[in-house]
């Protein structure tokens, strides 16, 4: 599942970021901000018009990410307890 797909609060863990090309300048910059395979990620908010950009929290930290960025953090669902 693509985090641009995630529900609202749904707790999940990252699994990858996609690459582009050889360089990807926005794949590495995700990895760089913790976009990492096993990290702890959900969707907190989303934009008024579009749900456009999201409010993702990756461990303590937020960052806003365009819909196109999020999705290329493929992410594994928890499952509900």
């Amino acid at each position: 599942m693509k985090l641009s797909e995630l529900p609202p609060f749904a707790p999940a863990t990252v699994v990858a970021v996609a690459d582009v090309g050889a360089d990807d300048v926005i794949g590495r910059r995700l990895r760089e901000l913790g976009f990492v395979d096993g990290e702890f990620v959900k969707v907190v908010g989303r934009g008024p018009i579009g749900a456009d950009p999201l409010l993702v929290q990756v461990g303590f930290t937020r960052f806003a990410l365009r819909k196109a960025e999020a999705a290329r953090v493929t992410v594994l669902p928890e499952a509900a307890e």
